[in-house]
Order: structure tokens, then C-alpha cells, then sequence
């Protein structure tokens, strides 16, 4: 792809590509939405296919092993592929895959095919996030924080809302039901042109228009930068551990201690969920007005009183704590993300592909550990232990201040 010529051709108002662009942002956040709500629907179905072909829990395992894996370990190698080669259009044509995966989900009738199925609707996910963080950053016009915020609540509330939409169409019609997300994911790949008819005006401009941008690494040795990165990549286990054990069995836990219904249980989950989302985009604009590494620092160790006392509190004191944890914890991520491509600004794809495959992928180790410590022990017992996870927050007090030097703008990826 040729920037320059194509800049050459750029005219009209320059704050279509300069500034934060909200309208990029929010598409970003609402690509992210239908991206996240369909791959939540994957698990969803296994009681469908266990049922229906006679699966064992092993077969379960794999389909979500290979999901795992093209979904969570994929993300650095496109995101590093998206660094070094920025496709446009990538978006549109990630969001194909998935479209494709689940059409050949909906109608497989073997174990080969439902495995292909769920493998590319991985890989359509594993081009969506790194290029998709990577976009919001460059719409953000300065303000990194509260754009990667908007840009994560999105895929927390899609997240949220797919195994509903799985509960209310897939369940009662069974597996051909699949089909009928695939038009989500062909709306999300039209949105998605939208985005990458920017994402070309934003690239051939930066290229056509050198500024002076704010740099925030030039003072720090490449060894401090791993070591920063090493902690970061700490601090995401702790919060997406503890956060898989509320997620997972935050129901039982009410239903075993308290004796509340099924349904009051989802309702209790719903306000931490609700919590986490206000808290991401809180997070954000905090990030930004303070500092990301302060938010970071607080937004892990500040949920650890809360967590840890959860346990051991009455029913009233045990929702307002979690909305509690779930509001201040779910702020890290976004400080984290930007902090770390901060870091690393020549590498925002590969660093958003780290930071959200081991999202997804801690995610689903930590819900297995807990699932597993549960049935050797109780319930109530790994909410008693994962609530000291979030004092590994300490560790955030290591991390370097980053000083901001002006330098002439370039965007090697471009050229």
C-alpha cells in the first residue's frame, strides 16, 4: 500500500484524522460489542453438541483448547503482523472469518468441523483486537485512557450479553441457531469499512503531516522496559484470575452460602458486571487526568480490601463489596494496555495482542484452577483464597515514571 500517494489525495477538514476522533472511538467500541458477544457464545453451546454427538468432557476440553489457542495465542503474531504491514480493511476481513466459522459451526456434523468451525471464529477475533486497540489509539488524540476504556467496555458488555442471547435463541432451537449471529457479524464487518476507510486517512495523513508528539520511552533502557512489561503481564494474571472466580462461580458461592434462587444469583452477577463497566471507563479518564501508573497501582491493590472481606460478610455487604472490587479493579486494564504500548510505541499491535490474548487465555485457566480447586475443597474456599490475588497490585509501585520528550512524529508502520 502506497501512504503517501494516497495522502496526497486526503483533502478536507484535517480533524477528521487529527484530534480524538469520538465517532471512530465509539464505532471501535461498538465493533468490539458484536466481536466479544459472539465469541462468548462459543461455550454456551457445548451442552448442545455434547448432547447431540455424544462428546465426552475430553472432546469439550479440546474444542476449547483449539479455540483458546487461535483466539488468545494468535493475537501477538497478528498484532506484530499489523505493526509491521497495517491492512486497512484487516477489520472487515477478520470479521469474515468469524462470519464463516459460524455458518460452518451452525451446520457441522462431526467433531473435525465443529473444531474448524470454532478455529476460525478464533482467528477472525485474533486480527479484530490488536488492529481494533490499535485504531482507538490513534483516535484518541492524546487522550489513550479513555479511549482504550471505551473501546474495552464495548467487548465487557458483549461479553456480558452473548450468553443471554445464547440462552434465548441457541438453547430453545438448538445448534442450526448459530446461524443468526452470523448477521451480527456481517453488520460488525460493515461497520468495520467504515473504520478502515479512516484508519487509511489516518495513516497516509501521518505520513503527509510530521507533528510533534509527545514520546514517553526515550529515558528508559530496553531492560526496564522488559522488566516494566514483566510486571504488567503480573498484574493482568492477578485481576483476570480474580476475576474468572467471580464470573464462573460468583452464583454458586450466593446460592451455597445464601440460599438465593438461580435467579437472584444472575442478578447479583449482573451488578458486578455492571461494575466492571463503569469502572473501565472510569479508569480511563482517570488514567489520563493522573497518570496511568498510579491508576494501575490502585485500581489492583485498592480492590484487595474489598475482595478479601467479601467472604466473610452478610448478603447486603457481599454485593456492595463486589460492586465494589469489580468498579475498581476493571480500571486497570485499559492504564495497563496504554501504559505498556507507551513503552513500546513502535509495537501497539504486538502489545495489545500480548495483553489481550492473556486476557482470554487467563481467563480460562483461572475459571479451570477454581473449577478444579472447588471440587477439591468448597465453594466458599476459593473466595477466601483468590481474594488475596489482588495484592499483587503492590508489585505496580516498581514500574518507571514515564517523562514525556517531544520528537518529530513518524510512523515507520506506514511507510
Amino acid at each position: 500500500m502506497n501512504i503517501k500517494s494516497i495522502g496526497s489525495k486526503i483533502k478536507g477538514n484535517p480533524k477528521m484524522v487529527e484530534g480524538t476522533v469520538y465517532s471512530m472511538l465509539i464505532i471501535c467500541s461498538i465493533s468490539h460489542f458484536l466481536n466479544d458477544m459472539i465469541q462468548s457464545i462459543i461455550p454456551s453451546i457445548y451442552p448442545i453438541v455434547k448432547d447431540k454427538f455424544d462428546f465426552s468432557f475430553a472432546q469439550i476440553g479440546i474444542i476449547t483448547l483449539v479455540f483458546q489457542m487461535t483466539s488468545s495465542i494468535l493475537q501477538p503474531f497478528t498484532g506484530l503482523y499489523a505493526d509491521k504491514h497495517p491492512r486497512p480493511y484487516a477489520l472487515s476481513l477478520g470479521m469474515c472469518f468469524t462470519l464463516v466459522g459460524l455458518l460452518l459451526l451452525a451446520f457441522a456434523e462431526n467433531y473435525f468441523l465443529i473444531l474448524l468451525a470454532v478455529s476460525v471464529v478464533g482467528l477472525g477475533s485474533s486480527v479484530f483486537h490488536p488492529t481494533a486497540s490499535r485504531v482507538a489509539q490513534m483516535a484518541s488524540g492524546g487522550k489513550k485512557s479513555l479511549a482504550q476504556s471505551i473501546f474495552q467496555v464495548g467487548g465487557n458488555g458483549g461479553s456480558a450479553v452473548g450468553p443471554l442471547l445464547a440462552a434465548i435463541i441457541i438453547l430453545p432451537f438448538g445448534q442450526h441457531a448459530i446461524s443468526w449471529f452470523a448477521l451480527a457479524a456481517l453488520l460488525a464487518a460493515i461497520i468495520m469499512v467504515r473504520l478502515g476507510v479512516w484508519y487509511k486517512a489516518r495513516l497516509a495523513y501521518v505520513v503527509n503531516h510530521p507533528q510533534k508528539q509527545p514520546l514517553l520511552n526515550t529515558h528508559i533502557s530496553k531492560r526496564v522496559k522488559y522488566w516494566a512489561l514483566f510486571i504488567l503481564i503480573m498484574l493482568v494474571f492477578s485481576k483476570y484470575f480474580y476475576t474468572a472466580c467471580i464470573t464462573s462461580y460468583f452464583t454458586f458461592f450466593l446460592m451455597d452460602k445464601f440460599g438465593v434462587s438461580v435467579q437472584t444469583s444472575q442478578l447479583c452477577l449482573f451488578v458486578f458486571l455492571a461494575a466492571f463497566a463503569i469502572g473501565t471507563v472510569a479508569g480511563g479518564m482517570l488514567g489520563d487526568k493522573f497518570g496511568r501508573k498510579y491508576v494501575i497501582w490502585f485500581s489492583i491493590l485498592g480492590a484487595a480490601p474489598f475482595a478479601i472481606a467479601m467472604p466473610f460478610v452478610n448478603f447486603t455487604w457481599t454485593i456492595i463489596f463486589t460492586f465494589l472490587s469489580g468498579l475498581i479493579i476493571a480500571s486497570a486494564f485499559s492504564s495497563i494496555v496504554v501504559y505498556a504500548t507507551d513503552l513500546m510505541p513502535d509495537k501497539v499491535g504486538l502489545i495489545a495482542g500480548i495483553f489481550f490474548g492473556l486476557m482470554f487465555g487467563l481467563g480460562g485457566l483461572g475459571s479451570a484452577f477454581f473449577g478444579w480447586l472447588a471440587d477439591k475443597t468448597s465453594i466458599e474456599f476459593i473466595f477466601q483464597v483468590s481474594a488475596f490475588l489482588p495484592l499483587l497490585g503492590i508489585i505496580a509501585g516498581f514500574l518507571p515514571n514515564t517523562q514525556k520528550k517531544s520528537v518529530e512524529e513518524t510512523d515507520e508502520n506506514a511507510k
